[in-house]
């Protein structure tokens, strides 16, 4: 990704890669039951480092929106052909997430899951960008300014819809005002308007079955957030480029400021992933700022990580590797192998504790191959400069 004069963002590359790589190891067990709890999402409210995946990745979405906005011009903006563009690569984020789901799910339509990742992205990709772009203001040369003041704007008003539906929006049944699994406003919303057979076989509620989906119809609302603080990222990033380090004190402060507000919120508006409360949203583009505050000190001193070539290659295929990643773990559960372990990955759990004793370690160690696996097959094209673009 490029800036507005064409300076290549190196630490949106680090920290998508860093979110890539994140997912990756999430989603890459040998065994679900041996997981160490960081890589595990919390049960309900709470936070561990696997809820930071997801909404890093919006984060990095709408930081390329950011440093889009300054490159457009009014005519832009007026005519059709950037919309078009907008509404291509949405529908082609959600067509290729009911794809995987329709893999995930062996073709099995009655029961296809319609929320999901991917669609998540493509919906909050394109309200992000809807309200980034119509709120911009008429800057020199007839290009478009990045209108800060109305972005946060957006942001508090969409925090501030969504608290007041779930808050005083009464569930039948229930009333208003629960924040669970069952009986609050999301997961409702989820079952009324997508129905039970087309949610997460995993979203359950402890004797009820499936009862919401992570990525449902409401939550989506706050999740543009996300979006929107990462296009607010960029542009105070952007801002002080020319300063070198002393630039990057205005990101960081950003960044420990939605962290505190975000904690601060907690006790009233518990931090949760699943329903996405205000507070997550908040307290998870803080944490994504405050990365890519670090990433972003790095690339200006020049220095190295040992490890960015990595997330470099991830980071430049964020797509790609997100789509290989769920098609290893869709073939990591078919019946294939012979013997006691029938599955790839039973099997490669059961060849790493051979080598490895601890369960935990062994686990580990299979989502690090899938994780070096992924990259292999990447690096080539990395360094053709090939990137899959929606």
């Amino acid at each position: 990704m490029t800036s507005s004069t064409g300076q290549r963002i190196v630490s949106l590359d680090l920290l998508r890669g860093l979110a890539v790589a994140g997912m990756i190891l999430v989603d890459s067990p040998g065994s679900w039951s041996k997981v160490y709890p960081p890589l595990e999402h919390a049960e309900w409210h709470g936070f561990t480092a696997a809820d930071l995946v997801f909404p890093t990745f919006l984060f990095c979405a709408g930081m390329a929106v950011g440093l889009m906005v300054p490159r457009m011009t009014v005519e832009d903006r007026a005519g059709s052909a950037f919309w078009l563009k907008v509404a291509k690569r949405t529908g082609l984020l959600i067509l290729l997430g009911l794809v995987i789901n329709l893999l995930g799910g062996h073709f099995d339509l009655p029961n296809l899951r319609l929320p999901g990742i991917l669609q998540r992205i493509g919906v909050c990709y394109a309200l992000g960008t809807a309200i980034c772009v119509l709120t911009a203001k008429r800057g020199e040369g007839g290009r478009l300014a990045f209108n800060m003041a109305a972005t946060f704007g957006a942001a508090v008003a969409l925090m501030a819809l969504y608290w007041l539906l779930v808050a005083f929006v009464p569930v039948p049944g229930f009333g208003a005002g629960h924040l669970d699994s069952y009986k609050s406003l999301p997961a409702y919303l989820d079952r009324v308007v997508f129905t039970i057979p087309h949610l997460w076989r995993g979203a359950t509620t402890e004797g009820l079955g499936v009862t919401y989906d992570p990525e449902g119809l409401l939550s989506t609302l706050p999740a543009v957030v996300n979006v929107l603080m990462g296009a607010v990222a960029a542009r105070v990033m952007m801002q002080g480029l020319a300063q070198g380090q002393r630039g990057l004190m205005p990101v960081l402060i950003l960044g420990v400021a939605l962290v505190v507000i975000g904690l601060a919120l907690n006790p009233v508006m518990p931090i949760n992933k699943k329903i996405w409360t205000p507070s997550f949203a908040i307290f998870t583009s803080g944490l994504s700022t405050v990365i890519l505050a670090g990433f972003e000190m790095v690339a200006r001193s020049r220095s190295r990580l040992g490890f960015d070539f990595v997330l470099k290659v991830l980071g430049g295929n964020a797509i790609l590797a997100f789509i290989l990643c769920q098609l290893l773990g869709i073939f990591s559960d078919l019946k294939i192998v012979p013997g006691p372990n029938p599955s790839p990955q039973g099997f490669g759990n059961a060849l790493a504790l051979s080598m490895l004793p601890d369960p935990y370690q062994a686990s580990l160690a299979c989502a690090v191959l899938v994780l070096a696996f992924i990259t292999a097959i990447l690096i080539p094209l990395h360094k053709r400069g090939i990137h899959l673009r929606l």
